[in-house]
């Protein structure tokens, strides 16, 4: 996955409590086995009206929120199954961090070893994060998982925290597989000794 160090983009103000993943992904659209294509399904029923026209009244298909990459989202983002597809679906429509109160637990994970930073702010902090987004045409977060920090070019700043070992993981662009293959020289010599410990066996 790639490497998240510091990511700055217009942020798109989603201040709805508990979205569960299958508001973020269909269940319907579920069908792939790639990682990849499922950003055009994001927020699919939110996102369309019943004959298949985007609906101008929500927020990702207004132009102004075109291009986003740091979603403000509310409490218990993510809620519901534990599918990775709401993750992929988020990456893949552009997303690079979630910033939100709080939110389910294998979503939060799940978004780490995809390579997307989970945020988590008071409420009141992201509540005024969203405002900013809504007011202000254009507006842009940074989120600094160097410095643990989230800011905008207003004057807000906040620290956030996040378990070292998946922020270590996010800087250097590791996911599950990346981490097994830092161990690729053990691994090695493992399979090697194993095979003439078979051989000696026969």
């Amino acid at each position: 996955m790639l490497p998240f160090r510091t990511h700055t983009g217009v942020a798109a103000p989603l201040d709805r409590p508990n979205v569960d993943t299958d508001q973020i992904i269909p269940k319907q659209f579920l069908k792939r086995v790639e990682r990849t294509g499922f950003g055009e399904f994001l927020f699919y029923d939110w996102r369309y009206t019943a004959d298949g026209t985007p609906d101008p009244s929500f927020v990702l298909n207004e132009p102004r929120y075109a291009g986003a990459s740091v979603l403000v989202a509310g409490r218990n983002f993510g809620c519901g199954s534990s599918r990775e597809h709401a993750p992929w679906a988020l990456l893949d429509y552009g997303f690079r961090a979630v910033v939100a109160p709080s939110y389910a637990d294998i979503f939060m994970n799940n978004c780490m070893k995809n390579g997307i930073v989970p945020v988590v702010l008071p409420e009141r902090e992201v509540a005024e994060l969203a405002r900013r987004a809504r007011a202000l045409e254009g507006y842009e977060l940074t989120i600094d998982l160097e410095r643990r920090e989230v800011r905008d070019g207003q004057g807000f700043s906040a620290p956030f925290e996040i378990d070292e070992f998946r922020r270590h993981c996010l800087l250097e662009g590791l996911d599950d597989i990346g981490l097994t293959l830092g161990h690729e020289s053990q691994i090695r010599d493992y399979e090697s000794r194993r095979a003439a410990w078979r051989e000696h066996g026969r």
